[in-house]
């Protein structure tokens, strides 16, 4: 007999845990090779997990709710015999409800409080897993505060939900804490007391919605973006008349031959990437005080779901697809998306992100840049508009058909030159559009 273990895939550049939903196999339960075993969520994204083979599932060692960590073993899959699998000692986890946004809440301002950005946890007697330290530095959270709060996880060890709760109650609770101090370092912590909202008077009769798990992850990685980089965005009004009707020659034609329609993404995703190799430093991320500059360009773009949330799932490589591979990678990946069919890889690596405002009838928008990418497009509605057109015979009015982008950029890093200039060049692309071109 022998045995395979069942490990936590990587999920992405960003992504380095998941949270264990549902275990769609108990112990003892047989299984094929390809068929999924258990559900996860990142906080970007619900997928499952298939079986490397053939089996019984002999030992589960990362419960419903707790939190495994890229390339952890979560299960041992016995390929052959009745022998039982040796007994294996389960990675300990932190438990934390999927519903909680691995983004940090904002936090409040502080008075009396020490902050350090890289605690010495050397002055401890308390265990810190990586994940709590982790957060912990990102927050600037002292090694003080950290041992006032309260933890619930086994031995009063502070857990991920431990951690998430004290930081989105800073400056509102007064921590009354008896857990285990530093002998080097201790500190009292007064704030103001926290405010029960439980019964809170709206003034008249009202529906109390809960904000879903994405919704939340949302919520976070916004409020997360404003934090993170300066916003500022430019506007440009381009012609795209050659477009639209080059467009409405060929969309039945190419509908026809290939099964699906031709949309506007994929043209307005060919004029961004040819403007990104013109101005490669769009392409880059903030890395503490280091620019790094991508030499692929992932383009991701805006879905909404049926749900009414976001998600951005990512074409990879954008550069190497001609336009028909592009419209390919467009319909197929919205497809996914709205049938909760993505998988983590759709939605991570991207570098440059376009959401679409124009499908639901807006002309602009000021669009928040996807983290950790450092620029956003906006592209709107196209509408029939007046404009003067210079011509041999002089100047003359006619009927075109225009739309707005938005560039919105990291001021950090990208200067109003820059982003001005990429989003010009992008509408030249689009003003330029070749109406002879083949498709």
């Amino acid at each position: 007999m022998a045995n395979v273990e069942l490990i936590l895939p990587k999920m992405g550049e960003s992504v380095a845990e998941a949270t264990i939903t549902s275990w769609m196999k108990a112990e003892g339960d047989t299984i094929e090779a390809e068929e999924s075993v258990v559900e996860i969520a990142t906080d970007k994204v619900d997928s499952e997990v298939p079986s490397p083979a053939d089996g019984v599932i002999s030992k589960i060692l990362v419960a419903e709710g707790e939190v495994a960590q890229v390339g952890q073993v979560i299960a041992i899959i016995s390929t052959g015999g009745d022998t039982p699998a040796p007994e294996v000692e389960p990675v300990k986890t932190e438990a934390i409800p999927a519903a909680v946004s691995t983004q940090p809440a904002p936090t409040a301002p502080q008075e009396n409080l020490t902050t350090a950005t890289n605690p010495d946890f050397s002055s401890s007697d308390r265990f810190y897993s990586p994940l709590v330290k982790n957060i912990a530095q990102q927050e600037g959270i002292s090694i003080s505060e950290l041992d006032l709060i309260i933890g619930s996880g086994q031995g009063g060890r502070v857990t991920k939900n431990d951690i998430l709760k004290h930081i989105s109650t800073r400056g509102e609770q007064q921590t009354t804490a008896s857990a285990p101090q530093s002998t080097k370092e201790k500190q009292t912590v007064v704030t103001k007391p926290a405010v029960d909202n439980s019964n809170k008077d709206f003034g008249g009769e009202v529906e109390i919605i809960e904000m879903d798990r994405m919704r939340k992850l949302i919520a976070g990685h916004m409020l997360n973006s404003k934090a993170t980089s300066p916003h500022v965005t430019s506007f440009v009004e381009a012609d795209v008349t050659n477009i639209v009707n080059w467009r409405n020659k060929n969309k039945k034609a190419y509908e026809q031959r290939e099964g699906e329609k031709l949309t506007y993404t994929p043209i307005f995703i060919e004029a961004i990437v040819k403007a990104i190799k013109d101005f490669p430093m769009i392409n880059i991320v903030v890395d503490g005080d280091r620019i790094i500059r991508k030499k692929f360009i992932n383009i991701g773009m805006a879905t909404a779901l049926p749900s009414g949330n976001l998600i951005v799932p990512v074409i990879k490589n954008a550069d190497s697809l001609n336009l028909v591979g592009l419209s390919k990678s467009v319909n197929g990946l919205a497809n996914k998306a709205r049938s909760n069919k993505l998988a983590p890889d759709d939605i991570s690596g991207g570098t440059y992100t376009i959401t679409n405002v124009g499908s639901f009838g807006n002309i602009m928008g000021t669009p928040i840049i996807n983290q950790p990418q450092v620029a956003i497009m906006a592209v709107g509605a196209i509408t029939k508009k007046p404009a003067v057109l210079e011509t041999e015979y002089g100047d003359v009015i006619a009927i075109r058909h225009k739309m707005f982008l938005s560039h919105s950029y990291d001021h950090r890093v990208v200067d109003g030159a820059l982003g001005g200039m990429f989003v010009r060049r992008v509408a030249d692309y689009l003003e330029q559009f070749d109406i002879t071109r083949e498709v």
